[in-house]
C-alpha cells in the first residue's frame, strides 16, 4: 500500500459540503461510541446494525455515502479493541479508554461514492452531500495506475486547503525507479541534539531546529488569536482568521521538518549499501519534559521512516540496533568507559580520543554488520538478536518496532 495526495481545488460551497461530510462521518462514531458505552457485550457487527439504524432515522446520515459511514463505524471499533487489547495486555497507566471526537478533519471513502474524470484531473464525489467535481493539483500521475487498485480515498483538511489521497494497493518493489550502483560502504548513524546525526566517518549534519527558529512567531500568532477569543459566544470572522495563520504556521514548521527529513535520508541511502542506526524508544524519551521539545524538533522518528522507505526501495540494508552501551564502549578495545552526557569526547586507556558520537557510530555499525552476517569485530554472543530489521523489509510498511528502549543514551 502506498498512498498518492492531491490537492483539491473548488468553491466555496463544495467547501462547506466537504466540512458537512465530515461532521456526518464524526457524528456516526460518536454515536457508535455511545451505543457501545451504553449497551453490554456490543460487536463490530452490532455496530453495523446501529449505523444502518441512523440512515433510516437521519436524513442527513443518509446522504452520506453507505462505505463512509461503514469507516466512520471501523474507527470507533478500532478505538475499542485498542482498549481491549491495552487491557488484557496489562498496560501500565491509562489504557486508552475511546473518547469522542470534536473536531475530524477526515472522512474516508472505500470503492464508490467517487469518479474519476477521463484525464484522471478531476474527482467527483456522487453522493448526496453536493461536493460534486473538483480539480485536483498535483505531481503525481494517475495514468500509471489502474482505478481497481484504488483501495481508499481519504478527504483531509488542513489548515491551507482541502487534499484527498489515494491508497494504491501494490508492491512498493514495483516502483524502483532505478538500480543504484554499489557503493561498497557501510555507515552507522548515531542522532542525537547537538547534531542531527553523526555517522561512523566522523561527517556531522546540524540540526536545523525549524520549530525552535519559529517559535518566536508562533507565539506571536498565538497571542493575536487569544485576543480575539471571546469566551462563551459565538467566534468572529477575525478569531477563526487569526486561529488559521496560526494553524498554517505550524503546517509550514511541519512540512519543513518533514522535507529536512526526507532529503537527509535519501542522501544517505544513496551513499552507502548498509545504514545501521539506533532503535530509540522515541516515544519514551519525550517524556522527558527539559528535552521534549528538542527531540520533538529533531524529528528522529520521521528520519528513521524515510531510511527505511529508501532503503526497501532502492535495494539498501537498513538495519536498527540497540542503543545499550554505543557511546559508553570504546570502538578500539571494547572496554567500558563511563561519562556523563555533558562529556562529548571519548577518551580511552588504549589512546583513542575521538568525537563522543562517532565513537557510538562505529559501534552501532559494528552491531549492525553482525546482526546482518557480516565479519564484525564484536563477538556474536553479545548480539544475540538484539539488531531489529527495519519493518519495511519484512512486511512492506513504514512502521516503527514497538519494542521499548533504554533513555540512557538520550542527547548522544
Amino acid at each position: 500500500m502506498f498512498v498518492l495526495e492531491f490537492k483539491l481545488k473548488g468553491n466555496k460551497t463544495q467547501y462547506h459540503a466537504i466540512d458537512e461530510a465530515i461532521r456526518t462521518s464524526q457524528f456516526v462514531r460518536n454515536k457508535c461510541l455511545r451505543y457501545w458505552m451504553d449497551h453490554y457485550g456490543v460487536g463490530q457487527k452490532d455496530l453495523y446494525r446501529f449505523n444502518t439504524h441512523l440512515r433510516s432515522e437521519h436524513k442527513f446520515v443518509k446522504e452520506l455515502n453507505s462505505h463512509a459511514c461503514q469507516t466512520a463505524v471501523e474507527r470507533a471499533w478500532t478505538s475499542i479493541v485498542r482498549f481491549y487489547d491495552n487491557c488484557q495486555k496489562g498496560k501500565s497507566g491509562k489504557k486508552g479508554y475511546p473518547k469522542f471526537k470534536k473536531n475530524l478533519r477526515s472522512l474516508t471513502y472505500k470503492t464508490s461514492g467517487w469518479k474519476i474524470s477521463k484525464n484522471r484531473k478531476r474527482i467527483k464525489f456522487t453522493d448526496k452531500k453536493g461536493i460534486g467535481s473538483l480539480k485536483m493539483k498535483g505531481g503525481w500521475d494517475l495514468h500509471r495506475i489502474d482505478l481497481e487498485q484504488i483501495k481508499r480515498v481519504h478527504l483531509v483538511r488542513r489548515a491551507d486547503g482541502y487534499y484527498v489521497q489515494f491508497v494504491v494497493k501494490e508492491d512498493l518493489s514495483n516502483l524502483v525507479l532505478t538500480e543504484l550502483p554499489p557503493t561498497k560502504h557501510n555507515i552507522g548513524l548515531d542522532v542525537g541534539l547537538k547534531y542531527f546525526y553523526v555517522n561512523s566517518d566522523g561527517n556531522q549534519v546540524e540540526i536545523p531546529q525549524y520549530y525552535r527558529k519559529s517559535e518566536k512567531q508562533l507565539n506571536r500568532l498565538n497571542r493575536r488569536k487569544s485576543k480575539k477569543f471571546r469566551k462563551g459566544q459565538q467566534q468572529s470572522n477575525n478569531y477563526l482568521k487569526a486561529r488559521n495563520r496560526y494553524a498554517r504556521k505550524h503546517l509550514r514548521v511541519s512540512r519543513q521538518r518533514k522535507e529536512f527529513c526526507k532529503e537527509t535520508a535519501l542522501r544517505v541511502i544513496q551513499s552507502s549499501d548498509l545504514v545501521a542506526y539506533e532503535d530509540l524508544n522515541v516515544s519514551g524519551l519525550v517524556r522527558n519534559g527539559k528535552l521534549a521539545k528538542s527531540i520533538n524538533d529533531a524529528a528522529w522518528s520521521s528520519f528513521r521512516r524515510w531510511l527505511e522507505y529508501f532503503g526497501n526501495k532502492y535495494g539498501k540494508v537498513t538495519i536498527a540496533v540497540p542503543p545499550h552501551y554505543t557511546s559508553q564502549k570504546c570502538s578500539n578495545c571494547g572496554q567500558i568507559v563511563k561519562k556523563s552526557l555533558s562529556e562529548r569526547t571519548h577518551r580511552c586507556q588504549c589512546g583513542v580520543v575521538l568525537c563522543r558520537d562517532q565513537n557510538a557510530a562505529i559501534n552501532i555499525l559494528r552491531k549492525g554488520l553482525a546482526t546482518v552476517g557480516h565479519t564484525g569485530s564484536l563477538e556474536l554472543d553479545s548480539i544475540n538478536a538484539w539488531g531489529d530489521c527495519p519493518s519495511t523489509l519484512a512486511d512492506g510498511e513504514n512502521c516503527l518496532s514497538k519494542q521499548g528502549r533504554s533513555s540512557y543514551e538520550l542527547g548522544l
